[in-house]
């Protein structure tokens, strides 16, 4: 008895790699590209720079000011009693992480602290594309991201440093709270509280929108409330039980000549270095520029009706502003601690995303070569921590 013979099975086609990438990562490969230009350009600038003045890049990078600090903590933990310039000023997660990857990969400490950052700060230029297109789409995520590379003191997003680590918790917890995703909102928020003093920043915002859907009833959103601030306030509860004060972590600031005193030594530093100074130094007055700056972009947020930002991010920006304004203590960092505040930059990128091509490309292309500029200046000539 004769039978058909099976037709021939065909293998089938092999997909592009494009399609096998999440959908998020391929809407986002542009701005991922983006950025990794406007950072690759400020790295070759430093790395310029140093060999002139005879510096090596990877120990500047990894290695200096408060990247000692980080690795510190990892090699040898938190110090036991109030000491002056206590390591308990620094939060845990960053070391802890740098001191686990450490240990099941080659390589030194600090290096692992090059490349934790460095890959956080793809993730945060990931999360920040995500809340841009969300909110505005493609284009303004894009321009977001690559404003955010290419602000003036980005070059601390590739040092041993927090800032693309929080960057990249507040993005997510931020995209979350938008999406309505309550438990990663909360996750977000709890490591980065974990991460820096302005953690707080992330757990207003995160409980903030919480609650206000609590009140239309989402069960979940009333957990993600309360649950948001525990990393910040389980570290600073530790180092005061640590301490044996219920104000361990106040005191710990003390030691850095650190107090919130409601923005006095903002405003009269700004007011001696904008107004009354002869010869300010380039850095202070690049700084002060930033305060301004944000705070301008702030208001503008805020009352712009047509393109007014969502509550938590509101919430967000309004306390790190309030935290890092109103701080007592030293002023050169103040442009770095407002580094994850990247809604602030939304304006900026929608008013850059709707002009023509040539005039973007002129304002993001000078935002990079400035960067990469003052990247170097901050990191090789300017005397203190960045």
């Amino acid at each position: 008895m004769l039978t058909a013979s099976p037709a021939p099975t065909r293998c089938p086609a092999p997909r592009p790699a494009a399609a096998l990438l999440p959908p998020l990562l391929r809407r986002a490969a542009p701005a991922l590209l983006g950025y990794l230009a406007v950072r690759t350009l400020g790295l070759l600038v430093l790395a310029r720079w140093a060999h002139l003045k005879g510096h090596g890049v990877w120990p500047t990078l990894a290695t200096s000011w408060d990247s000692h600090w980080y690795l510190g903590i990892a090699d040898h933990g938190y110090d036991h009693g109030l000491v002056h310039h206590s390591s308990l000023a620094f939060f845990p997660l960053y070391p802890a992480l740098v001191k686990a990857v450490a240990a099941v990969t080659p390589g030194s400490r600090a290096s692992v602290g090059l490349v934790v950052a460095g890959v956080s700060s793809l993730c945060a230029a990931l999360g920040i594309f995500a809340v841009g297109e969300r909110l505005h789409g493609r284009r303004t995520g894009a321009v977001l991201v690559v404003l955010w590379g290419a602000s003036p003191v980005a070059v601390v997003q590739w040092m041993g440093y927090t800032e693309s680590l929080f960057t990249a918790l507040a993005a997510g917890a931020l995209y979350a709270v938008l999406a309505g995703r309550w438990g990663w909102a909360a996750g977000c928020a709890v490591a980065a509280g974990l991460t820096r003093p302005t953690g707080i920043a992330v757990a207003a915002a995160v409980s903030v929108a919480a609650l206000l859907a609590a009140r239309r009833g989402d069960r979940p959103a009333l957990v993600a409330a309360f649950a948001a601030p525990l990393g910040w306030l389980g570290f600073t509860g530790w180092v005061g039980l640590r301490l044996g004060r219920w104000d361990g972590y106040l005191a710990v600031q003390r030691t850095w000549a650190n107090e919130w005193d409601g923005g006095a030594v903002t405003l009269r530093t700004l007011r001696g270095l904008l107004l009354h100074a002869r010869q300010p130094q380039l850095f202070l007055v690049a700084v002060s520029a930033v305060l301004v700056v944000a705070a301008a972009l702030y208001v503008l947020s805020a009352a712009d009706r047509r393109d007014r930002q969502p509550v938590p991010l509101l919430v967000f920006t309004g306390v790190l502003l309030v935290v890092v304004l109103g701080s007592g203590g030293v002023y050169f960092p103040r442009a770095r601690f407002l580094l994850p505040g990247f809604p602030l930059l939304l304006p900026v990128a929608l008013a850059v995303a709707r002009a023509r091509f040539a005039t973007a490309a002129v304002v993001l292309g000078g935002a990079a070569l400035s960067s990469a500029w003052l990247g170097g200046y901050m990191l090789l000539v300017w005397p203190g921590p960045p």
